[in-house]
């Protein structure tokens, strides 16, 4: 199929252009380059608020660098919110001229048989991560994401996974191929500290950052009790939103409200998160599960040294470039902080080899032109 016959709506995601997510960034990444191409490209955004930051106000708009853009209609409640959207979502797209339908994640995945059965449109997924295993959520909504993991596997046309343990978990579960793209990332403007000094006082190397949402599985409270027993003045940054976990958010704050150099920084985006990535003397992501952890592909692209869990999917990422610790071992973690602490030299050694490393094994422009091969495929 030629580039300009091709169609495409995507859903699953919450709202393009946003960044509340790593699902957001991957479809406007795709999306915007996609239709730089020629390609028609839709985008259908949930209705509602900003999922991590209530205050901000979601832009209404129909069109974003080319992109398309649908509203559909959405219950913005907690465990409601994604599956109405997907619902009505699909609705729409099994009326539209759309010929290739694009699912983001597991949970959307349950509305495949919407368009399987009442249409001849091609159908992607794209598995984010097994959302299932998140330990945010209850057994209703693991059962109801474990559901659409399956109608993935039995009616997607193609499936796309983001690392090789996730390739393999669908081969071993269900005999099912699948095809490894990994996401990609973009070569940032270093920034000076100028807004980080005038609100946090953060100045260049003076801080350890963590940056991502705020949920159980990213191990934040891992990283806290590890720093509580380092010895160092750097402090502590904690940056991002809560994604239906303010209970979570809130012990994490409990935990630290007697440590004036722990910062909670909340949502953060544009001129701040890019100080913040860029001056930052160690990255760290403690996860106990990750799909393709963008937020370390955009650290290491900032020129950070990164110390992650040693999880399969932030191994595969950094490789020799950077350091790991024990999946949840507080211990060990605490003992790589403080080696890193302590040997400026081999933090340096890390920052210098990043950039170069991360930017030619993850680029956006090969991710599109193997996403667009599948949606040609017979």
């Amino acid at each position: 199929m030629q580039d300009n016959k091709l169609k495409v709506a995507m859903i699953g995601h919450k709202h393009i252009p946003s960044r509340e997510g790593g699902v957001e960034i991957v479809v406007e990444e795709l999306s915007t380059r996609m239709v730089e191409r020629g390609i028609d490209v839709t985008c259908y955004n949930r209705s509602g608020k900003h999922a991590l930051d209530k205050d901000q106000k979601v832009k209404k708009i129909k069109e974003y660098n080319g992109v398309k853009l649908k509203k559909v209609f959405t219950i913005d409640k907690k465990g409601l919110a994604a599956m109405t959207s997907s619902f009505f979502g699909s609705i729409k797209i099994l009326f539209s001229q759309n010929n290739i339908v694009h699912f983001h994640a597991e949970g959307p995945s349950t509305m495949l048989p919407i368009i399987k059965f009442f249409s001849q449109k091609k159908i992607i997924v794209t598995i984010h991560g097994l959302d299932w295993q998140r330990a945010k959520w209850g057994s209703f909504a693991t059962n109801y994401i474990k559901f659409g993991e399956k109608m993935a596997v039995k009616y997607a046309d193609e499936i796309i996974v983001l690392s090789e343990n996730v390739k393999k978990y669908f081969l071993e579960a269900y005999n099912r191929d699948t095809h490894f793209i990994p996401n990609g990332v973009n070569k940032p403007e270093i920034k000076q500290t100028k807004m980080l000094e005038e609100k946090y006082n953060l100045k260049k190397d003076n801080y350890i950052l963590f940056l991502g949402r705020i949920v159980p599985e990213k191990g934040i409270h891992y990283l806290i009790d590890a720093y509580k027993q380092i010895k160092t003045d750097k402090k502590l940054v904690i940056a991002g939103g809560a994604s239906d976990t303010s209970s979570y958010y809130q012990k994490l704050i409990d935990s630290s409200k007697d440590y004036e150099n722990i910062i909670f920084t909340g949502f953060i985006q544009g001129q701040a998160l890019e100080e913040l990535y860029s001056n930052a003397y160690i990255y760290t992501l403690p996860s106990d599960l990750e799909g393709m952890p963008l937020s370390l592909l955009e650290a290491m692209s900032y020129k950070n040294c990164c110390l992650t869990s040693d999880i399969p999917e932030c191994q595969t990422v950094i490789e020799n470039k950077g350091i790991t610790f024990k999946k949840s071992n507080v211990e060990d973690l605490k003992d790589k902080l403080q080696y890193l602490i302590d040997n400026t030299d081999i933090v340096k050694k890390y920052k210098n080899e990043a950039q170069e490393y991360v930017l030619e094994k993850y680029n956006w422009d090969k991710v599109v032109e193997d996403t667009l091969k599948l949606y040609k495929s017979r």
